[in-house]
């Protein structure tokens, strides 16, 4: 993790969202997955891929989950993702609408590790293909879940959702 000259701490390692989610989806944080209880990670899914979780209960269909890192921040309060064009994001976003569309639940979280954003867009002048194959995937039934962390020089940990405004 960093902190930035504003005091803003950020966790700059992508492997620990994946963490946070997990750690948030056993201790039934996310309402909206909290009726799941098998927690399966790095299942493989759709054509040559793998989903970062996938839930399964009695009852509901299971939840494929993926997980994107958040730390990109250029003004005011917003998150942004992507930071860069990002081919393997736009595969994944493929690949969930491809589940959805087959009845799956298909969800994918953005996990903002940036103490500094309360809110979450996406950077469409970075990546207007990923910015568009969202907006896409989401009329495919895809859900999108954005949440907040919080930053210290101890731990992170999930702190809850940010307002949205997709495309800038």
């Amino acid at each position: 993790m960093a902190q930035l000259s504003n005091g803003a701490w950020v966790g700059i390692d992508t492997g620990v969202p994946n963490k946070v989610i997990k750690e948030a989806l056993q201790a039934k944080q996310i309402s909206l997955l909290a009726a799941y209880d098998t927690i399966l990670k790095e299942q493989k899914y759709g054509s040559n891929s793998r989903v970062d979780f996938l839930l399964k209960e009695s009852g509901p269909p299971a939840a494929y989950i993926e997980v994107k890192n958040v730390n990109l921040w250029r003004r005011d309060d917003w998150a942004e993702f992507p930071d860069t064009v990002t081919a393997r994001g736009l595969k994944h976003l493929g690949v969930l609408g491809d589940m959805a569309q087959a009845g799956h639940r298909s969800v994918l979280i953005y996990c903002v590790q940036h103490t500094g954003c309360s809110r979450f867009r996406l950077a469409e002048d970075l990546d207007p293909t990923y910015a568009a194959a969202c907006l896409g995937a989401q009329a495919r039934g895809v859900e999108m879940l954005y949440y907040g962390c919080d930053v210290s020089t101890t731990e992170i940990n999930l702190r809850g959702a940010l307002q949205l405004d997709l495309v800038n």
